[in-house]
């Protein structure tokens, strides 16, 4: 094999998988958060969840990114692990369209598909026909590059070398091995089958020994979900052992049948003269019939995957620390900005939710003079400072990496929700802090002063619960939070009036007075954070 026929090999091996990954992009960016909502629908109806892991796979040619998908989705507690188990095995099902894809010879009409793409993305500037064309585009690409690897093999054809490697692969184990580390290698089991595919295709290996090096490609596309789990709790990195075992189980069995009964032979009777057509075969019942053997056990595999990863003290927690690292494994796949979405959803939350409680603690201890809440109040806030750290740095990965598409629009509102949460925690500090002025100065409110506190600490505490519980009407939602922070506002203005009037009538001392003016000024701050909340989290919901 000449250095030139080397290239190309290497060159066509480029093409299909970032052809592969152009679609990927294109299909992340049309409709990645479309899947991921289908994704989290999902419910224990185990035909179901088969149903929809095949069809999203086959739609994405990719049974490593579903799977990373749904890695994630489990991290975060949104897929309970059983829910996955049925994902999983649908997704091992879809991952076989591809090799069917090139033995109906759709490479004929690559070139086209890869014409009409590039001229999608080059001459229109509509957002959603770039990603419609990025996807042909990719298509044509993966399909140009498995013709260019079929060219370079020819001449192996008369290679003596090749053929007495290729003639190893006849040992189950070996071939198996072969197939497990070339996937693992190029983390695409779709790419892993079509090379196999090709080989088959030229006559550089027979299909009784294909089968194996097809089996081993099935338990090599794990690696990509065993990456992506680095770094996630318990639950997802069952996940991936459940993918390993649905593979390992499924090359066992086909290995016996292969060793025992003609089962290859079988598979080759249908398309006797059409090699890739028969390892596409093979690679469809391997899935197919894995799938309904394991189908009644799917709640015990995920039994099984308990015991072998047990819960450990502290592994439920998750830190967006350790989700940042798993971010910079699973970039490239499709799905992964939808699962980053999800991640921020849900530390933005934790935030939110600890402005709101130090916003209620705050106003308890200026009312009630309760000053064991301070140290909570504090450490609290140093939770929420760190947290938004973490949350900036993790946010400006995924912008540097990933800078288009509409779940990217939701990344950037989650960031201003996130600046905005933590001013409303800043705003709690302050209102705690008062009460080093309360106690060094014996500052006494009245009783109407007191319970215009309470009034506030009443609509803020009801204004934060709103914008984490969201309605159906994501217009009504936000036209309602607005009401509130227009009733801040209102009750701010009204608010100053009586305290001047009290002022005026010398009901409150000088101290008391400058204090109480200070902390209407946080109310009306914190209302101003409350309504910019609401707002970018409905325009994440508009652009979803």
């Amino acid at each position: 094999m000449s250095i030139t026929e080397i290239f190309g090999l290497l060159g066509g091996l480029a093409l299909f998988l970032y052809g592969m990954q152009m679609m990927s992009d294109g299909l992340e960016d049309v409709a990645g958060n479309r899947m991921k909502k289908i994704l989290e629908k999902i419910t224990s109806n185990r035909f179901l969840g088969v149903t929809v892991g095949a069809a999203i796979t086959a739609v994405i040619q990719s049974s490593s990114a579903t799977t990373v998908m749904v890695v994630g989705f489990v991290n975060s507690g949104m897929m309970t692990l059983r829910q996955a188990v049925w994902i999983i095995m649908g997704a091992n099902i879809g991952t076989t369209i591809t090799a069917q894809l090139i033995t109906l010879d759709v490479g004929m009409i690559a070139p086209l598909l890869a014409f009409i793409g590039v001229a999608m993305v080059v001459f229109f500037k509509t957002p959603k026909v770039n990603y419609i064309g990025k996807i042909l585009a990719g298509f044509g690409v993966l399909f140009i590059g498995m013709d260019m690897m079929g060219t370079a093999m020819e001449p192996l054809e008369k290679s003596e070398t090749f053929i007495s490697v290729i003639t190893n692969f006849s040992n189950p184990l070996i071939g198996i091995l072969a197939g497990t580390l070339f996937t693992a290698l190029i983390q695409s089991s779709s790419a892993a089958v079509g090379i196999l595919q090709t080989l088959a295709g030229n006559g550089l290996i027979p299909f009784s020994s294909a089968v194996y090096v097809l089996f081993g490609s099935n338990i090599g596309t794990c690696i990509t979900a065993i990456l992506a789990a680095i770094g996630t709790n318990r639950a997802a990195k069952r996940t991936t052992v459940i993918h390993l075992m649905f593979n390992i189980i499924g090359t066992i069995v086909f290995t016996i049948l292969c060793v025992s009964i003609p089962v290859a032979q079988l598979v080759e009777s249908v398309t006797p003269n059409n090699p890739t057509g028969q390892i596409a075969n093979m690679h469809t019942l391997f899935n197919v019939t894995t799938t309904l053997l394991l189908l009644p056990f799917g709640v015990y595999i995920a039994k099984i995957a308990e015991k072998i990863l047990p819960e450990t003290e502290g592994a439920s927690s998750t830190s967006i620390q350790k989700l940042t690292e798993e971010f910079r494994r699973s970039r490239t796949s499709l799905g992964s900005t939808a699962v980053h979405t999800d991640v921020l959803a849900h530390e933005v939350r934790k935030i939110i939710t600890l402005a709101g409680e130090n916003t209620s603690k705050a106003y308890g201890v200026v009312i009630d003079r309760n000053y064991k809440e301070i140290d909570k109040i504090n450490d609290n806030e140093n939770i929420i400072d760190k947290l938004n750290n973490e949350i900036s740095q993790y946010i400006s990965k995924i912008l540097v990496h990933n800078n288009n598409g509409t779940n990217i629009e939701s990344v950037e509102q989650y960031f201003l929700i996130t600046g905005n949460a933590e001013r409303i925690g800043d705003h709690a500090v302050n209102i705690a802090g008062y009460t080093n002025v309360i106690q060094n100065k014996n500052i006494v409110f009245s009783e109407n002063a007191t319970e215009e506190l309470r009034q506030m600490q009443t609509i803020t505490s009801n204004a934060i619960d709103k914008i984490l519980n969201f309605e159906p009407d994501i217009t009504k939602w936000l036209s309602d939070i607005a009401a509130t922070e227009q009733k801040i506002d209102d009750m701010t203005k009204e608010y100053r009036e009586k305290h001047l009037q009290r002022m005026r009538e010398g009901q409150c001392s000088q101290e008391a007075c400058v204090l109480y003016s200070e902390l209407l000024t946080d109310f009306e701050r914190i209302g101003d954070h409350i309504l910019n909340i609401a707002q970018a989290y409905s325009k994440i919901n508009h652009s979803e």
